[in-house]
């Protein structure tokens, strides 16, 4: 009996009833790119949602999502600024990940962008300018030219799937917890 218990395909069997009940956790580009679709729920322009997560060795530097600028009204609320298929009335969640870095003093220099879709031709040369050495999508965008920017620039750019959009959270499953009362 003591050699069955310890021998490989009993302790195989084991691992694998013991992974079927174990959640395998995201990989970090599926977690930030989570992140980055968590925070496009923020945005205000009903033609796209997008978000951004600027990290650097894992930590995250910023995010953004695309809005208007401060102060003014909120595409949803007072209409698209179209010019050329694209509104102008807000700033790319890019634009706004790169921005709030300057304005804390943050260098993003060696960080890697993690955008819910390919950037525009402006952000995706913003990027560039600001030292992102990598992009991790799950989409493209319509009408940009980010691709050729990235590959003279040296930027690389990697396409994964869409991480699944459900958050595994039940209290019930975590003996520490407590719901409140």
């Amino acid at each position: 009996m003591e050699y069955f218990l310890n021998s490989l395909p009993f302790i195989t069997y084991l691992w694998k009833k013991m992974n079927k009940k174990i959640k395998k956790r995201p990989s970090w580009d599926e977690y930030f790119l989570k992140v980055a679709m968590l925070v496009s729920e923020r945005a205000t322009c009903p033609r796209m949602h997008c978000g951004c997560v600027l990290v650097r060795d894992k930590q995250i530097l910023s995010t953004g999502y695309n809005g208007s600028i401060p102060g003014d009204g909120h595409c949803e609320d007072i209409g698209c600024m179209i010019v050329d298929k694209h509104c102008i009335r807000t700033i790319h969640a890019e634009m706004n990940a790169i921005l709030q870095c300057s304005s804390h003093g943050i260098s993003t220099n060696d960080a890697i962008a993690y955008i819910t879709n390919m950037p525009c031709t402006n952000c995706a040369k913003a990027l560039i300018t600001a030292g992102i050495k990598e992009i991790v999508i799950f989409s493209d965008y319509h009408d940009t030219r980010a691709e050729e920017f990235f590959k003279i620039a040296y930027v690389d750019i990697k396409r994964i799937k869409k991480p699944q959009i459900k958050i595994d959270y039940d209290l019930s499953k975590f003996s520490s917890a407590k719901k409140f009362k």
